[in-house]
């Protein structure tokens, strides 16, 4: 699995991470879902680089011009819910891409453990595609690998980029461990170093769910 960090060059996607992890900043949660859109649109950018594309012409007013352009939309896929503005910005740069969408949660027994559950995925035909799977938070990486795997049954991808905003050292230990794929590559933001005894990001950003969209109930 190849690793691409867009956060260790200076752009502007440093600028809304900085925002995205303020915790002044980030209790404004519209501006947060739109730091997220921009740095999906961000990934979709670069992610669009490693594409195949075609020769196409195509007529204008005044005559006929040679563009290149997409062969194959890729399949957008994220998790619900916190992965949705992320998704969002990928689409309006693939604006023409089918998608998917998983319900995952952490499953908690008595102890306080959890494991990642999935209830519901809705995915097109994968044989062959470019997948395009995004969550913001990349944590224990539990969640992005049966995702990951669960969509798999619906087809082998040509490639797929596994897009995350924030990641763990830890995570990223658990994917590369657990997808030895050379087509796949992980698309990050940042890195930090650790883990709380919940499975949190330190020093990330807090929940990104609750900050999109406001807290939910735990009861």
């Amino acid at each position: 699995m190849n690793i691409i960090n867009l956060g260790i060059e200076n752009s502007i996607l440093n600028e809304y991470i900085y925002e995205l992890r303020n915790k002044d900043i980030q209790k404004d949660s519209m501006r947060f879902r739109k730091n997220l859109e921009r740095i999906g649109e961000i990934f979709g950018y670069e992610i669009s680089k490693l594409l195949r594309y075609k020769t196409s012409e195509v007529t204008t007013p005044l005559g006929i011009a040679k563009v290149n352009i997409l062969i194959k939309q890729p399949v957008l896929a994220t998790i619900l819910r916190a992965g949705l503005p992320l998704h969002q910005g990928l689409l309006n740069v693939f604006d023409k891409a089918d998608n998917s969408f998983i319900s995952a949660y952490r499953k908690y027994d008595k102890d306080g453990k959890f494991e990642i559950a999935i209830e519901y995925l809705s995915c097109p035909n994968l044989n062959d595609r470019v997948l395009i799977l995004s969550d913001p938070m990349l944590a224990t990486g539990s969640s992005m690998f049966l995702a990951y795997t669960n969509l798999l049954n619906n087809g082998k991808p040509e490639h797929t980029h596994l897009v995350t905003v924030i990641a763990s050292k830890y995570g990223i230990s658990h994917l590369k461990k657990n997808i030895p794929e050379k087509n796949v590559t992980l698309w990050v933001a940042a890195i930090d170093e650790e883990l709380t005894a919940k499975a949190y990001i330190v020093p990330g950003l807090g929940d990104a769910g609750d900050l999109a969209y406001g807290s939910k109930n735990h009861d």
